[in-house]
């Protein structure tokens, strides 16, 4: 590892609860997915309007993202680098009694000041042992919005693979990436 990479190398923090958040930081991730969804990351949800999006937008989505922490149902985990937030992403339990044991990836996001220096492959890597060691979690999917990138960003990430099989990325079979 250069010098370069290991100031680089990002610091990993879980927020499990919603009182663990302040009100600086969630300006933080509200930023950071106002820069990532209007520099076409694959990061909009429903709630948003299409591109461009503002902060009048996003930050009422956050809010409720925030809301509904919980440690045993849903996570966040962000990444920084240098004490600056460089990507987060939301880890959440399916909540049906049948498919407890299975989780989703969400809202996979590097701030764009970050891309291209392997903080989306680190979330992702790091989001699997947490899933499995801290979650009990015994099935992984990544939410995916077709047609925006993921495909290329995916491929660093160590074992992904789309949903119907015909575009391997690597992990275990029972890791899937979902597209609608």
């Amino acid at each position: 590892m250069t010098a370069h990479e290991a100031a680089m190398a990002p610091e990993f923090t879980q927020i499990t609860r919603p009182g663990e958040i302040a009100r600086d930081l969630r300006r933080e991730l509200t930023d950071c997915w106002v820069m990532v969804s209007n520099a076409g990351g694959a990061v909009i949800p429903t709630e948003f309007p299409l591109p461009p999006v503002s902060t009048r937008d996003v930050a009422p989505v956050v809010d409720q993202l925030v809301r509904g922490l919980a440690p045993h149902r849903r996570r966040l985990l962000m990444a920084t680098v240098e004490k600056a937030l460089a990507g987060w992403l939301l880890l959440r339990r399916d909540e049906h009694p049948l498919v407890a044991h299975c989780g989703v990836v969400n809202h996979v996001q590097t701030h764009p000041r970050f891309r291209g220096l392997g903080i989306g492959a680190a979330m992702m890597h790091r989001v699997r042992g947490i899933a499995r060691d801290e979650m009990g979690l015994e099935r992984l999917g990544l939410g995916a919005r077709s047609g925006l990138g993921w495909r290329t960003s995916t491929a660093s990430w160590g074992g992904w693979r789309s949903a119907d099989g015909r575009e391997r990325c690597g992990w275990r079979p029972a890791t899937t990436v979902t597209t609608s």
